[in-house]
């Protein structure tokens, strides 16, 4: 036999492989490090997405599926009624409910988009497609998307809402939404952290899983830290506990989405969600002066994209700028 027949009969195989099976082989690594061959995802929700890409087209072989297949798949998506993420099942799964009769929105169906692109891109990879495959994804474009959400304490509802988080049921809430305020960290990057993860001494928390799998130092404010060593046990600094963990499931952080309710009913808080106390550092930090790039240091983004929904709240320190460069030049 031949080179080329060779080669030819060498790719026959992946060329048949079909979405789902691919699909299937890339789950089943997806949470595994990537120090142990794994992908390393942290996005709970990629299965699931993938999963709507395998009942869609998972018959079809992976390199068969043409651009038009995947602006078909989604358009079905569109017309789908929206899912919500309702809780897990006996077994760990996540469960999803319809969203009453409103459908996913363009930034969702980007997400669908980029799972689909993340299996392209990791078959190829591994070999399991044709060398040289151009993937479909290449050729569709992402769905117009919203700019971002930007809500924020205002001054008065900071005091009330910091005031209610005080003398919550749980001790700790008022040490959580402090932390999210003055570091503009996620709510799971707070979740995660150890006491090992705290030095007390610098003034330092170091998180090392976040979105971007990046490593990431949040500067912790004095009165932090005096919150903090109400906490610590004695052996903190070696200590692997949770910061923020369950008394009934130590090995878990607390569920604090009743406390969290309670507080923002009782400070009189509308139309505000847990992430935005992480815009709420962004628009701060906006209104004092911090250039876009700081901010984007101290979130963790990579690129200027994400913040950039808060360039209006920082035109004073664009015209010190200004002022700067063209003083005594004009």
């Amino acid at each position: 036999m031949n080179a080329p027949q060779e080669m030819a009969d060498a790719a026959a195989p992946q060329s048949a492989a079909t979405l789902a099976d691919i699909a299937g082989r890339y789950l089943a690594v997806y949470t595994v490090s990537t120090d142990a061959g794994g992908v390393g995802g942290r996005d709970s929700n990629r299965p699931y997405r993938l999963k709507a890409w395998m009942r869609l087209m998972g018959d079809k072989p992976l390199a068969a599926i043409t651009a038009d297949d995947v602006e078909d798949g989604l358009r079905h998506l569109a017309e789908e009624p929206a899912r919500v993420f309702a809780g897990k099942d006996a077994d760990g799964n996540r469960i999803f409910r319809k969203k009453g009769h409103g459908q996913r929105t363009g930034s969702t169906l980007n997400r669908y988009y980029v799972a689909l692109c993340g299996l392209y891109s990791w078959a190829r990879k591994q070999r399991l497609l044709p060398r040289g495959f151009v993937p479909p994804t290449r050729h569709v474009e992402k769905r117009p998307e919203p700019r971002g959400r930007v809500r924020y304490l205002k001054e008065e509802e900071r005091a009330l809402l910091l005031k209610a988080c005080r003398g919550a049921s749980w001790p700790r809430l008022y040490l959580l939404v402090l932390m999210a305020i003055t570091t503009g960290a996620r709510r799971g990057e707070l979740l995660g952290l150890r006491w090992c993860d705290v030095d007390m001494t610098r003034g330092e928390a170091s998180l090392h899983q976040t979105k971007n799998d990046d490593q990431r130092v949040l500067v912790l404010l004095p009165q932090v830290l005096d919150e903090l060593a109400q906490f610590a046990p004695k052996d903190a600094s070696v200590s692997l506990a949770l910061v923020f963990r369950s008394s009934l499931r130590p090995s878990q952080p607390f569920a604090f989405k009743t406390a969290w309710q309670e507080a923002l009913t009782q400070a009189g808080i509308d139309n505000f969600r847990f992430h935005d106390l992480r815009h709420t550092f962004a628009s701060y930090s906006a209104q004092h002066g911090a250039s876009l790039l700081e901010i984007a240091d101290a979130l963790g983004h990579r690129t200027l994209k994400m913040v950039s929904r808060y360039s209006h709240l920082s035109t004073d320190s664009r015209r010190r700028m200004v002022s700067r460069v063209f003083e005594g030049r004009i």
